[in-house]
């Protein structure tokens, strides 16, 4: 089964971070948030990645190409060309295809450039800046047993305020991340039939408009209800979140060893 990875939007939001490189390789502990999210997926034994790039997306093909030669002792012949790999540090055991899906391509757009590449079968797909503890074989498992079109995963956003509740004056309640207080969204890490590209237009598709709604409005999107961590990286502030839980090794999302 493959997973999709979308990592071709601009991260406006991050331009600190975004200017020469695009937010998927925006780093956390040191290594890119994407590295993250695919050794999440690798846990669960999904070894197989198409990830679709845009913006900047050579320095993703070039870091993709240099992780494992990075890793290792090399031996370069330059006049035949030929490079050696010596005792290689990677442990990651996976295949990756990374797929120019144009600069401006909207979500949809690079959902539905991908269907040459993860073919006539159920894939998963995800954003290239979140990461979560979710259960991806539970998610499999739920998505199989009702036999829909697309299962999305549901999550309660970490609140960005904490929150008080107050009796006239005084405080009564304090809570700094009242997670479980806030509403159900959006949070990724799809499970899709391929019957989903037909509700995708073209490149100026918004995945999470019309296809999603259009889903729903057919009785073909369910929700797996995710009651663990979740958390995006859309600005400084929240790579500063997970930057200081990976530091501290408290990184829920860290579900390897």
């Amino acid at each position: 089964m493959k997973t999709a990875i979308l990592a071709g939007g601009l991260g406006s939001r991050l331009a600190e971070e975004t200017v020469l490189r695009p937010k998927p390789m925006v780093e956390i502990g040191g290594r890119p948030i994407l590295w993250h999210i695919m050794r999440h997926y690798l846990q669960y034994g999904h070894n197989e990645f198409v990830i679709a790039v845009g913006y900047k997306g050579e320095v993703i093909k070039r870091w993709m190409l240099d992780y494992a030669t990075l890793s290792a002792d090399v031996s370069v012949r330059p006049r035949t060309g030929e490079v050696r790999l010596h005792g290689q540090g990677v442990s990651e055991d996976w295949a990756v295809d990374v797929v120019d899906t144009g600069p401006h391509s909207n979500t949809g757009g690079r959902i539905k450039r991908l269907q040459p590449w993860v073919g006539e079968e159920t894939f998963m797909l995800t954003w290239g800046d979140g990461v979560s503890n979710v259960d991806l074989d539970a998610l499999l498992a739920f998505h199989r047993s009702h036999g829909r079109i697309a299962t999305l995963t549901a999550v309660r956003p970490p609140a960005r305020y904490g929150h008080i509740v107050t009796q006239g004056d005084t405080i009564v309640e304090f809570s700094e991340k009242p997670q479980i207080g806030e509403g159900w969204i959006n949070g990724a890490f799809f499970v899709l039939e391929p019957e989903v590209f037909s509700y995708i237009d073209g490149d100026d598709t918004q995945f999470e408009k019309e296809p999603l709604e259009n889903l729903a409005r057919d009785g073909q999107l369910m929700a797996y209800h995710h009651t663990g961590f979740w958390q995006c990286m859309d600005t400084v502030r929240e790579k500063h979140i997970l930057e200081e839980l990976w530091r501290t090794e408290t990184a829920p999302w860290k579900t390897w060893e």
